[in-house]
């Protein structure tokens, strides 16, 4: 099993930016110090849901300032970025860092960003499958030529080369954050493993893996591979002597950062849109959640890996939304419920 944090550099109300970006920096020093396996990134644009914009280059500053634990982006949204672009971001990363780069794509939202970054809703609603293929290719092959409905080019070399690293694996891996059967099965179909959000619980996750096996064992794909696929859980972490302080915690500050959040994000046309009630979703994920005490968090954890079959879980640790409790809430993870997992 592996643990890693969940960083979304959340600005809280009352917060800076620039507060929320440095809390977000520590959480990830912090997180290699307590012993935490990873930490991933979210990226956001124009709201305070989430201040970092780019996980990549917020990696890239991270694997910098790091020697061992490996860093993801949770997710880099590829309809509003171009495929050939992010594939050469994430082989620099991967070469510069020794292999310890993850990249984590998805489809995103119908946000204004479509319109900001000129990419159109169009790469939102269909155009997801030929963006996740190029940047596939991009980083398995050694030249690469487009002729797509979005993406035409003729034939490149790709550089740098991610197959060409000194590592243990031949590029960077790509996960692909999955909420619906279809791209469970765009994923499945490709061989890549899923990044499953929060909001769902063991039994629906469980439910997606064996549609992800289904689908890879009917696409052909190598039974070690299927069997071996390393899918990521997404969650919330908090610690505490007792789980009514852990919940509390989380209760007292998770809600009017969701509303304030979530109430920013913009529909590109004007659509309608289902806004979650924050203070009873923050209730939601307290119960779906290791939110409590070292053991009970360890046998959620356990819990959800037997049940699932996911092997790694990316936690959100921030929802205190202050810095130093932040910073504690890792290293208990480190030092009372990572021991008990391994």
């Amino acid at each position: 099993m592996h643990v890693g944090s969940f960083v979304l550099a959340a600005q809280f109300p009352g917060q800076g930016q620039g507060e929320a970006l440095h809390r977000a920096v520590r959480a990830a020093e912090v997180s290699e110090e307590a012993g935490l396996d990873a930490v991933w990134l979210a990226e956001h644009h124009f709201v305070p849901y989430g201040t970092c914009p780019s996980a990549v280059t917020l990696a890239a500053l991270l694997l910098g300032r790091t020697r061992r634990i490996r860093v993801g982006t949770a997710v880099s949204v590829l309809p509003t970025a171009h495929p050939v672009a992010l594939g050469e971001q994430a082989a620099l990363l991967h070469l510069t860092s020794g292999g310890r780069f993850t990249l984590g794509v998805g489809r995103g939202g119908p946000w204004v960003d479509l319109e900001v970054f000129g990419s159109g809703v169009g790469a939102y609603e269909h155009g997801f499958p030929e963006s996740l293929d190029l940047l596939v290719r991009w980083l398995s092959q050694p030249s690469v030529s487009a002729a797509g409905e979005r993406f035409s080019f003729r034939e490149v070399p790709v550089v740098p080369r991610p197959s060409e690293a000194l590592t243990d694996t031949p590029g960077p891996e790509v996960v692909v954050a999955c909420t619906s059967p279809s791209t469970v099965r765009l994923a499945a179909e490709r061989g890549l493993p899923m990044l499953l959000g929060m909001h769902i619980g063991d039994e629906e996750k469980a439910e997606m893996v064996a549609l992800w096996r289904q689908f890879a064992r009917a696409a052909g794909r190598p039974a070690e591979e299927i069997t071996g696929a390393a899918h990521v859980s997404a969650g919330v972490c908090q610690i505490a002597d007792r789980r009514s302080g852990a919940a509390e915690t989380l209760l007292k500050a998770m809600p009017g950062w969701l509303k304030q959040g979530l109430d920013a994000h913009v529909t590109v046309d004007g659509r309608a849109r289902a806004m979650r009630d924050p203070l009873a979703y923050t209730e939601l994920l307290c119960g779906l959640h290791p939110v409590g005490t070292p053991r009970l968090a360890a046998d959620r954890l356990a819990a959800t890996s037997e049940r699932t079959g996911i092997s790694r879980f990316a936690l959100l640790v921030e929802g205190s939304g202050d810095l130093a409790a932040t910073e504690e809430n890792l290293r208990r993870i480190g030092a009372e419920v990572l021991p008990q997992l391994r």
